[in-house]
């Protein structure tokens, strides 16, 4: 059996994926210690992310250079290997491949493959040299599979918002179609509106497969609607209008890069929008909509979302991490909106133990995420 045969087992998995943020140093370095803490409370011991994706929007992958991606990858391999061996259920760890050139990608992909990641993720609107995505997910892509002594399945990821200049927004549903249908290609993240999503469900189902093509959420905040069982008249015809543009197919799991600073509410999310208990939904998608409301700020009268800046912020102010800076370009807090932030997020916080339920408050645990800074820090202070 090929190594690309022995993917016929593989099922894609479900649930929470948090696209892990990358804690870096001045000089735009993976900071080690610093970053297994925030894989580490992502998972929560277990209560937390399904996956862990590294490294990937919320990583600022555009933002840092070749080494460091492999870095921020390889330490996510590691730490979720490690929680799989403790924890009640397998945390799998997705490598983000992409890169700004076909290279680099390559390159990438082999390092995941050589590290033990249990899937590898790409967005091949993103790369500068990159022209035709089909072609290269099954020609490139493809013999590196091939050639490699593994082969881990892939999932491509759809964001228009890191398209590299002069790229289509969105993939074409017919590359989705074509590569869709190759053996190791196994779902899709999207980050979009419904009717994209929808697209993309119709171009898997066109076909039959021998595998299955999951669809995951990247626009998070979807699920509450996506799940969101019929109350009324108007809720009636907005659920038959959702079951309609995905084809009756609802999203795989979920990529939500707020769970950075709240992976067990993001988890209880999940669970309770799955099993369309609607009250539940309410209540987490209040408090979790709450965090987003405490993101925006106002510059020059218009809505400003520096959402990585605030995850940072989060996990500091949480005490996983010391660090919070930011990779070249990312849209950052003055101090005056970080200081508004922690007040907002404090409360929000406080909130969300006095209404959630008892255990589905993301927890720090000071054995297993703080760093050894912070924790010389507790001693002396």
């Amino acid at each position: 059996m090929s190594a690309v045969q022995a993917l016929d087992l593989y099922i894609p998995r479900p649930g929470l994926s948090v696209p892990i943020v990358t804690v870096l140093d001045a000089r735009g370095r993976v900071l080690e210690a610093e970053q297994r803490a925030v894989v580490r409370f992502a998972i929560q011991n277990g209560s937390g992310a399904d996956i862990i994706f590294a490294p990937g929007t919320n990583g600022e992958w555009d933002r840092i250079d070749n080494a460091q991606r492999q870095a921020a990858a390889a330490i996510a391999i590691d730490e979720c290997r490690r929680a799989s061996a403790s924890a009640a259920k397998k945390i799998e760890a997705w490598a983000g491949i992409t890169a700004h050139t076909r290279a680099d990608t390559l390159e990438n992909l082999r390092h995941a493959i050589d590290s033990g990641a249990d899937a590898a993720v790409i967005a091949p609107l993103s790369i500068i040299d990159v022209d035709r995505p089909a072609e290269f997910i099954e020609r490139d892509i493809g013999s590196v599979v091939e050639r490699a002594g593994r082969a881990i399945p892939l999932f491509l990821y759809d964001n228009a918002d890191i398209a590299a200049p002069g790229k289509s927004a969105h993939l074409h549903t017919r590359d989705v179609k074509t590569m869709s249908r190759l053996p190791y290609v196994r779902g899709i993240k999207v980050t979009a509106s419904k009717t994209v999503i929808g697209n993309y469900t119709r171009a898997a189902s066109h076909f039959k497969a021998g595998h299955e093509f999951a669809i995951y959420a990247g626009n998070a905040y979807l699920i509450f609607d996506l799940f969101a069982p019929p109350e009324g008249i108007a809720d009636s015809m907005r659920h038959y209008w959702n079951r309609y543009l995905t084809q009756r197919t609802r999203p795989y799991g979920v990529v939500a890069g707020p769970a950075n600073a709240m992976p067990r509410e993001w988890q209880r999310a999940w669970q309770v929008c799955r099993s369309a208990d609607s009250e539940l939904m309410h209540l987490y998608a209040q408090v979790i909509g709450d965090f987003r409301a405490a993101c925006i700020f106002k510059r020059g009268g218009k809505p400003y979302l520096p959402t990585i800046a605030c995850l940072k912020t989060a996990l500091k102010q949480l005490g996983v991490i010391t660090s919070d800076l930011l990779g070249d370009g990312t849209p950052s807090l003055t101090d005056e909106e970080r200081r508004e932030f922690m007040v907002r997020f404090s409360k929000l916080r406080d909130n969300s133990a006095a209404v959630l339920e008892r255990g589905w408050v993301s927890e720090i645990d000071a054995r297993v995420t703080r760093t050894p800074a912070l924790k010389m820090a507790h001693r002396n202070g």
